[in-house]
Parts: structure tokens; sequence; C-alpha cells
């Protein structure tokens, strides 16, 4: 197992399957559409399924213990499950996706060895979610939540990006998981500093604290110190939980990351936030290892170490500015172990 030079173990990966979405969610930060026909072969731009499997295998053999398949929205690649099926044996495969196309997909996910799934909801409202996510497939995603529960993938975990266009309705989605068995909510820190509009922030200290309010028990995660809220239904007979995910500002967050990210064109991060990247395509297993190698060595926590507090502000921590960012191509020994 690759351990960087915090501590920090590496147990998971993100793989982004394709940068294309059927959705134009105005908080993202991607840039453009792209083809959005349907499920389609990977584009000339996107990793090959060959090239994902080699990432995984990799993966496997440095202990890395789960990952979870995202975009753009990876159910717009037609080998997603063939991808989910050949996934090295033991490591947990989980997806995130806007949950459109899911209703027709889930059992055979699942049938291929899909064990979680996060699907994004930012409102129980068709109008509102149209206008959040610029597309007209509200009933649609509620048919994929419920074709996921039927599949057994139980819970399903809604995201939701809490900024000033959604937090209005954080009420209405707490009563939907708390009312609906199979259910769980993820409540997601908008963050600015990827996809502008710092206006749009709202105090996730707010959050927090109105459902403390609402919340039977609290439990604390310690997977980036989250905290989970477990908040009962009207009737008293069922219980949702809600887990935020706040990592704006948040040391304590940084400092328990134990994940990398693969790219959609094959560039291996070691955080979401530092630009620095490894293209790893058409490179060997062996060369894939050895990136691997070098990006952990390279993590440091982005909050509390790569930037620090200086008179109340964060800044980048003069240790790092001299350093190279982007990686344009890399040089590695094979027998790099």
């Amino acid at each position: 197992m690759l351990v960087d030079g915090f501590g920090r173990e590496l147990t998971e990966i993100r793989v982004s399957l394709t940068d294309r979405c059927n959705f134009d969610c105005v908080y993202c930060h991607n840039e453009g559409l792209g083809d959005t026909r349907g499920p389609m072969a990977p584009q000339d731009e996107e990793l090959s399924t060959e090239a994902v499997l080699r990432v995984l295998s990799v993966a496997a053999d440095l202990d890395v213990e789960a990952v979870k398949l995202t975009g753009g929205e990876p159910m717009l690649r037609e080998d997603l499950e063939e991808i989910v099926r050949r996934a090295p044996d033991g490591m947990e495969v989980s997806l995130t996706t806007n949950g459109s196309m899911l209703a027709d997909r889930a059992d055979g996910l699942v049938e291929a060895g899909l064990e979680r799934v996060n699907v994004s909801q930012d409102a129980v409202d068709p109008e509102a979610f149209a206008e959040i996510t610029q597309s007209g497939a509200y009933d649609q995603v509620i048919e994929g939540v419920d074709a996921a529960l039927d599949a057994g993938l139980d819970p399903v975990k809604l995201n939701m990006v809490v900024f000033e266009g959604t937090a209005e309705y954080v009420p209405q989605l707490v009563d939907r998981v708390a009312e609906r068995d199979g259910l769980r909510l993820q409540l997601i820190e908008y963050m600015p500093e990827i996809a502008g509009h710092p206006e749009w922030a709202v105090d996730i200290d707010r959050v927090h604290e109105w459902l403390a309010e609402r919340a039977d028990r609290i439990e604390t995660r310690e997977m980036h110190d989250r905290k989970r809220y477990f908040i009962a239904d009207g009737d008293g007979d069922g219980e949702g939980m809600v887990e935020v995910v706040d990592p704006v500002e948040n040391t304590d967050f940084c400092e328990n990351c134990h994940r990398v990210r693969v790219t959609h064109d094959g560039s291996l991060k070691g955080c979401l936030n530092r630009p620095r990247v490894h293209p790893m395509g058409e490179l060997t297993e062996a060369e894939i290892r050895a990136a691997f190698h070098e990006v952990v060595a390279d993590r440091v926590p982005y909050y509390g170490e790569f930037m620090v507090q200086e008179d109340g502000e964060w800044v980048r921590n003069e240790e790092y500015v001299g350093e190279r960012t982007v990686v344009e191509h890399i040089s590695v020994r094979a027998d790099d172990d």
C-alpha cells in the first residue's frame, strides 16, 4: 500500500470516464456538454476500456480497495457495464451519476458487480430541478433512483450541491430521505475556487446547525471527519441519514483524504484542487505503477499544508511556490517499484 509523507494510505481512486454530460448544471465547472446523444464508445480524448482497466489493475496491486466511476455523466459510456464487470476482484466498485439513464441499466450494472450508487438530485420540485440542471429529466431521475433501489443498490445516496440556488430545497430532500427506506442524502459544500461565482456560496455551518437541531443522533465518520445526522420521519417509524461534505477551508477534511483521481483523458491527480497531473492513457502497467508512486509521494493536504492561513486568510504555502504544477509528459522507469 502506498503512503504519502503525511501518513495517509492510498485506499480509494476516482476515475472519470468522460467529461460529457447530458445535463448543464449551473454550478458545474465543466465547459460544454459534448456529444450527449446517448451511450457510446469512448471518444478519442477519453480513456479506452482497456486503459481504464490497466489503471484499476495497478491500483489493485497497490492495495487500493475501492473505485468510484464518475464523469461528466459516466452512463454516456456504453462500456460502463464491461468496466464494472472486469474490475479487479475484491475492489469495491461504485458509481456517481445524474440518474437520468439509470432506470434501464440498474439491473445490468448490479449483475456486473456494481455495489453502490450516488445520484445527483438538487431539488424535489421539477421546475426548480429543470432550472438548476438545465434539463427536463426530473422524472427519469426519480425512475432511476427507484430502479436502483429495486435492483438492490441499497442504500442509494442522493448528492445535493448546497449553494444559493439549492439551499431552500434542503429541508424537502431531508424529509424525503427520512420518509423513504433505502435513501441517504449527501449535502456537498459548494466550491467556488473550482466552479467560480463565490457569491453563490452559503455558510455551511448554518446547514450543520439546522441539521443538529433536527437530528435524533449525530455520528462522525472517520473519512474526512464528516458529520452524519440521523433524522426520524414525521411518523417516527423510519430514519434518514444526512451526511455533510464540507471541504472548503477544512483542514480536517484534507488531512483525512485517502484518494487520488484519474481524469477522463487519463491524468492522475493527487488532489482535486491541485493542477499537477500525470497523463497515463498510453502507459504500460509498469509505467502507471511508477506514476502512482510519484503522485502519492507528492501529495500534501490542500488546506493546512499547500494552503495555509496568514492573518485569517488562506494563502499558498511558499514552500510550493516554485513547484512545477502541470506536467505534460513524464519519464518513468519500468522497474521503479
